[in-house]
């Protein structure tokens, strides 16, 4: 029966051929202009997952409360912390009040608010010690504040030279600061700039990165019409950098990175290169149409039916969007709309060779067929669609899309496909369309068909404890491109676990109870740090206000001087420089510690610069001055400390850790390295086991990978049966069905053998060449099947060997493309995808084969 409608079809398509071809493009038109109207991608990777599973929800929940996924982190870096602050500053000063393209913005642990109270959040030890340099440092402050110049920097140093030969302090002491001043103003006199920190020479311990950089959170006003909403915002901000001109004022850079510039960026990584990957994809399939058909005409028509863009807006229709694995359908689309095509064509062309009549052969072509073509497309699109009650989402619509995609490719391949040879009437066949030359390779198999279906068997079941060692990376972050801004900024913020990037979060609903949660995290090995809206409330409050107090009597005289001098000339900078030289060197006298080298060496620095040009001196100045002044600045600001309480909090802090509907949440961050998949998944894992409503970045790696791994093993069996019992409904016999069946279970195997010899981890990406290797695998398992079962012998010599192998290299080659793509995801993904396509045309052109032997009788 199903032979009769699929040659009545044909039949009526070639008979009515105009008219099927104008149907046929008047349909591509108006799908083609649906295409370009709703096209869109999602390039969220957490879209990926079904928003209906608990922790999804919880997800959302904590993003409706807390609004993180639509904001743009700014990171400023600069040489030196008092640089990066002055620049964030100048920054947020200056985008403050555009409304235009910011709902809102916030300084992350800096702004008034911090600076004016940071000092409290120091153990009570520290502020004694900070507090009790004081007293000494007055006079120097006192100095440099009363004369922010050469002369006056130089007169601070000569006052601590004087503490030095009075005995209060060490020669030796001074080796460390003389060395970075000496390191600095050597810089300036051989290229011509340099950066200084203030409070990096009173520090004990060398600066971090981490020490350097300065953050403004964006809430940025979004435009969902253009394909980059956050563009204009973006923009904004790298304009204002410019216009204050931050790499030459504060020696500074911004980087831009958070969900929007993540999403934008992905979007513009997914773009690069499309067009000429696609050209190119596009010549090569029409170099290997060629190769299959050796007509201009035929090749044409075979073109033409496989974009006639149906498939495209069908898809779109259906899930609005497509997402970064159902984007791939246009791939598959390629390579199994051109399957059938080159499996009809290449038919009609034996047809064509063995009676010489036009419609005679389309009509033969089409009863030849007909059963296997049928079959391999309700097999394939079944097999999709299994994919759809998955709950990872990605799969689910690719299922959706592909399952419908393949019907339309097989109606198209038996209508629009006929219609346009009839009209286009290609020449005869001058000779027989097959691989004569493989009769020895056919031969060999039939010989040796034990030899080789065991020795496959053993390699494919020997090779399966290499599964144990199979590695699954569920790190969304992984996928994208780490070139790409965003994402370089984030991995190296990530390296830094104090910044947050791996947090986890708790929700709760009342301060005693985020309490109760912080308690019990901080007891998880795992955890490395708790924080919660009570963090930014100093403990020991009394004892650090006084000890601030006291050390404000001392140090808001020397900030604050009664009286600025007058600007000094150049001479009276020339000569205070040569008296600090001088005595420098006196102090040094002959002495050969490690402060006295370090004396010498400033002394000469400093002569040096003393000989040297004006221009020279003053931006010496510059160098030290600059800082120094932003340095006093922020200690006046920490001399005005007061009581903080949860009532005084900045209210952009307090919506930061508590919602407007009461929802205040608890963040945890990792303990050893948060770079480490695995430690992030120990991690997620045991903030789980104690809060197991906790969600977060690690979270979402732990259950997504679960969720995926659930997804396949269910869709898998459910495509397994469903395909199964399609193969038995058709073949009637439950050995057809496995000689379908197996060689496709032993390409998976194989397949997932080689990822983890070459140490190829499934993403989720990538897995998709699962469902697209099951799709293509029972295709051209099935042509075989239904070949074998009418009795043709000396498979691999046929016309039909020739159409599976160059619908392989068509598929190989949209595949290739997807590899070069500079998208990680994506690329990953080709890879994966021509491995599985490697080892599925191995099963079937010499596996399957020998499996299947010799035809039964035709009687049977």
């Amino acid at each position: 029966m199903l032979q009769s409608v699929v040659v009545a079809i044909v039949r009526a398509c070639t008979r009515f051929a105009s008219l099927v071809v104008v149907l046929g493009l008047l349909l591509s038109v108006g799908a083609g202009y649906y295409t370009a109207r709703h096209f869109a991608i999602n390039t969220d990777i957490n879209s990926l997952i079904s928003q209906n599973l608990d922790w999804r929800k919880r997800d959302q929940q904590f993003d409706q409360a807390f609004d993180q996924n639509e904001t743009i982190l700014a990171v400023i870096e600069a040489r030196t912390p008092e640089m990066a602050s002055a620049a964030a500053d100048a920054l947020y000063a200056r985008l403050k009040d555009d409304k235009t393209n910011f709902q809102s913005m916030q300084q992350l642990g800096s702004g008034e608010f911090f600076e004016k109270n940071g000092l409290l959040f120091l153990p009570t030890g520290e502020v004694a010690k900070v507090t009790g340099q004081f007293e000494s440092a007055a006079p120097l402050i006192e100095i440099m504040a009363g004369d922010p110049s050469i002369r006056g920097l130089t007169g601070a140093l000569e006052t601590g030279l004087a503490g030095v030969k009075r005995g209060q302090v060490k020669l030796d002491n001074t080796e460390r600061p003389f060395n970075l001043i000496a390191q600095t103003v050597e810089t300036v006199l051989n290229k011509g700039n340099a950066s200084f920190s203030w409070r990096e020479l009173v520090s004990d311990e060398p600066l971090k990165d981490s020490d350097k950089r300065a953050f403004i959170e964006f809430k940025p006003v979004l435009d969902y019409n253009a394909l980059e909403p956050g563009k204009d915002a973006t923009n904004a901000i790298r304009k204002a950098a410019a216009d204050l001109d931050f790499p030459t004022k504060y020696q500074a850079r911004v980087r831009l990175t958070g969900p929007v510039p993540i999403a934008n960026e992905e979007y513009a990584t997914v773009q690069e290169g499309a067009v000429v990957n696609g050209v190119g994809t596009v010549l090569v399939v029409l170099l290997i149409l060629w190769l299959a058909l050796h007509s201009a005409k035929i090749i044409f028509a075979v073109f033409v039916n496989l974009f006639v863009g149906l498939s495209t807006a069908a898809g779109l229709m259906m899930v609005g969007s497509l997402n970064l694995l159902s984007i791939a359908f246009a791939v598959l689309f390629v390579g199994l709309g051109v399957d059938f095509g080159i499996q009809y064509s290449v038919r009609y062309r034996s047809e064509r060779y063995k009676h010489n009549d036009l419609s005679g052969a389309l009509v033969l072509a089409a009863k030849r067929s007909a059963v296997p073509l049928s079959l391999a497309a309700m097999a394939t699109a079944a097999g999709f669609l299994c994919f759809m009650p998955t709950d990872y989402k990605g799969i689910s619509e690719l299922g959706q899309i592909a399952g419908v995609g393949m019907l339309v490719a097989f109606v198209s391949s038996i209508t629009v496909l006929p219609a346009l040879l009839k009209l286009l009437n290609p020449p005869g066949e001058p000779e027989p369309v097959g691989y004569a030359f493989l009769a020895p390779v056919d031969h060999f198999l039939e010989k040796h068909r034990v030899l080789i279906v065991g020795g496959t068997l053993l390699l494919a079941l020997g090779g399966l404890p290499l599964l144990y060692f199979m590695k699954f990376d569920f790190n969304p972050m992984n996928l994208r491109n780490p070139k790409a801004e965003s994402i370089a900024t984030f991995l190296d913020l990530r390296k830094d676990p104090n910044t947050g990037a791996n947090a986890i979060n708790v929700m709760t609903t009342s301060e005693e109870q985020a309490r109760q949660v912080e308690a019990r995290l901080e007891k998880v090995p795992e955890v490395l740090r708790v924080m919660s809206l009570d963090s930014f409330v100093p403990q020991d409050q009394p004892p650090k206000l006084k000890l601030l107090a006291q050390g404000a009597k001392v140090l808001n005289p020397a900030l604050n001087p009664d009286q600025i001098d007058a600007a000094p000339s150049d001479q009276e900078n020339v000569e205070s420089l040569k008296s600090s030289v001088d005595n420098l060197r006196r102090t040094a006298g002959d002495a050969k510690g490690p402060g006295a080298v370090a004396s010498r060496r400033l002394a000469d620095a400093l002569e040096k610069l003393a000989n040297g040009d004006e221009a020279t001196r003053n931006k010496a100045q510059d160098v030290f001055v600059t800082p120094m002044k932003i340095v006093f600045d922020q200690l006046r600001n920490a001399m005005q400390a007061e009581p903080v309480t949860l009532k005084s909090l900045p209210p952009e802090l307090v919506s930061a850790w508590k919602s407007k509907d009461g929802i205040i949440r608890v963040e945890a961050l990792p303990k050893g390295d948060p770079n480490d998949n695995d430690t992030l998944r120990k991690f997620a894992a045991a903030v789980l086991a104690a809060e197991p409503t906790a969600i977060g970045g690690p979270v979402s790696i732990l259950k997504s990978g679960d969720t995926v791994v659930k997804a396949f093993i269910h869709a898998g069996i459910y495509a397994l049966v469903v395909i199964g019992l399609l193969l038995w409904i058709t073949l009637r016999r439950f050995v057809d069905v496995l000689m379908t069946l197996v060689p496709l279970l032993v390409a998976g195997a194989v397949t997932l053998e080689i990822c983890v010899l070459i140490g190829l981890p499934l993403n989720f990406a990538n897995i998709v060449a699962f469902p697209l290797l099951l799709g293509v695998g029972v295709a051209f398992k099935i042509y075989y099947v239904v070949a074998w079962r009418s009795g043709r012998t000396n498979l691999l010599q046929t016309s039909l060997t020739r159409a599976i192998f160059f619908s392989a290299l068509t598929t190989a080659t949209a595949f290739g493309s997807l590899w070069l793509s500079s998208h990680p995801g994506t690329s990953s993904m080709g890879k994966l995808l021509a491995l599985s396509l490697v080892t599925t045309l191995a099963a079937v052109l010499l596996f399957q084969p020998a499996l299947m032997g010799k035809p039964r009788n035709l009687r049977e």
